[in-house]
This record gives C-alpha cells, structure tokens and sequence, in this order.
C-alpha cells in the first residue's frame, strides 16, 4: 500500500483559491497545466489561478478546455495592477469576458497586491512610489472608478476583491460594496484586527487566510509590480493566524498563496499548511469548511 503523507485526506474535496503558477515573472515551482494535475492528483475539487502581472481569466480556460476530465476545475480573474492595465473599468470588463465565451471569464476582479499605499509603505518604498500607489482615504469616500468597479461586478456577480489592503480600507470598501449590491466579496484578513475582521465577515464578505506569509519565502526579496525586488518585514506565525481564523468564523477561508519556487508546489504547500491550522485545535469539519464550502460558494464553482 502506497504511503500517505499526514494531512492528505484534508486536501480530498478542497479548493485552493489562491495559486501563482507560470508563466510569471518570478520563478514558479509549477506552470498551470501542472498545478491542476497534481491538485486533481490529490483529489482537490478546484484551484483559483492568480497572478500579480496579467489576467488569469485565459489560462484558467485553457486548463479547462485540457484537462477538464481530469476533474479539478480551474479559475482565474484579474488583480488591476499597472502591469495588468490599472484599476479601470475597462481592466475589469476585458478580464470578465476572457475567455472561451460565456461563463469562463473572470471569477474575481481584484484591487491591487502589491501596488497598495498600505503594502508599499510595509516594502519600504520610496515617497515617489507611494504616491502612485492605490488606497481609500481616511474620509472613507471610495473612489468613483472603484465605485464603478464594484457596481460590474453586480451587475455580472463576480467576487469583488479588496486586494492587500489595511484593514480600516478593507471595512470601508466592503460596506460599500455590499451598498452597491455586490453580493460577493473576499478579503485578506493575515493582519486585520479581531474587530476588523468581525466588522468585514457581519457584512457577509468572506476573510482568506493564506500560507505564504507563515513561510521562510517571506525572508527573500521578491519581484512584485517592477524590476525591484521587496519582502515584507514581520513574518507572521500561525499562533498570530488562528484568533484572526477563529474570528472569521463561519466566512473565513484557508489559501496555499503557493507556486513561488522557494516552497514546495501548491498542494503540498496546502497540506502543510492545513496541518499547522489543525494543529491550533481546528477539526476536521471546520477545515473542510474553510477549504471546500466556503470557496465553493465565494466563487460559485461548478464543483
């Protein structure tokens, strides 16, 4: 009898919604193809294929169109980086109809990662850069063009996502998403305060929590929005993750983040990771609901 490493049974059934394989401008430890062959290898319903440079939209519909029978459903969407056009509606529009027709375009539009006041500021950035950088004013007045975002996103029910935001910004544009009638919305809530977190799931958008940043990755510059290479000081631990997890409760959602070619490929990432979260005392029912019933339902997945 094959051997089956602890934590394997987790990943049966699981969705990852967060994976950076090639091509992309950092080295990967994957390309697309491979990721949705070895999640479908250890039986994973879906992976959510992410990129800090280009709509995804495309690749997810290709891996489908190939590997389809395999049984793991691929999908993509758009972070509105500079190098993937901006935060315009026009990047939002072309990314949601990317793909082969109706129904294979972006499942989320997101705000950008790495090109945030909030994620620049902690990368040490210089007072010019910053000033390029996306963010929400402490006045909490959204910006039109986001407005304008959020509003495509309910008309066509794509997940509106906050992008690495702070927490105070992540509060101010879930309410108004969720004014504007978006109906889905995701977070990321690694450095969020317990009340911020309470705040932003009472609203009913949902709070990720990915692997990446418990990682020894954190400690190498990495290429994000151009050629400079940034890390991100103060490394979080999962003693730090599970009262934010345990706040999220019932909307809090497990991600590998994985596919950089310093850690292991994505669903060996995930498992391990799903054996630290089980190691702070979460079951194994909580963990499916994170891995499984809550991205199902964030993203609508046909699995």
């Amino acid at each position: 009898m094959a051997y089956a490493m602890p934590g394997s049974h987790l990943l049966k059934g699981a969705i990852d919604c967060h994976v950076h394989s090639a091509p992309h401008l950092n080295g990967r430890s994957v390309n697309v193809f491979e990721s949705v062959r070895q999640a479908a290898a250890a039986g994973m319903k879906a992976i959510g294929i992410m990129d800090n440079f280009q709509n995804t939209s495309g690749y997810a519909a290709l891996a489908n169109e190939e590997l389809g029978h395999l049984g793991c459903y691929a999908f993509g969407g758009v972070i509105m980086q500079p190098t993937a056009g901006g935060v315009t509606l026009e990047v939002a529009k072309a990314a949601i109809g990317y793909g082969y027709g109706p129904g294979t375009g972006a499942r989320f539009v997101s705000l950008p990662t790495h090109h945030t006041r909030y994620i620049a500021e902690r990368e040490g950035r210089s007072p010019a850069f910053l000033e390029t950088t996306f963010f929400v004013p402490e006045s909490g007045e959204v910006p039109e063009v986001v407005c304008a975002i959020m509003d495509l996103c309910a008309a066509k029910d794509v997940v509106f996502d906050c992008g690495h935001v702070s927490g105070r910004e992540a509060v101010q544009l879930v309410r108004e998403a969720r004014r504007r009638g978006v109906e889905r919305v995701r977070t990321h809530g690694s450095r969020y305060t317990i009340d911020q977190i309470g705040e932003i799931v009472a609203m009913g958008a949902y709070c990720e929590f990915s692997f990446f940043i418990l990682t020894h990755a954190t400690q190498v510059g990495l290429t994000h929005v151009d050629e400079e290479k940034h890390k991100i000081a103060n490394a979080s631990t999962i003693q730090d993750f599970a009262p934010r997890i345990r706040a999220a409760g019932e909307r809090a959602v497990l991600s590998s983040d994985g596919g950089v070619f310093l850690l292991p490929p994505p669903v060996e990432a995930f498992r391990e990771y799903l054996l630290l979260v089980q190691s702070e005392g979460f079951t194994d029912d909580e963990i499916r609901r994170m891995t499984a019933t809550n991205p199902a339902a964030l993203f609508k997945l046909p699995v």
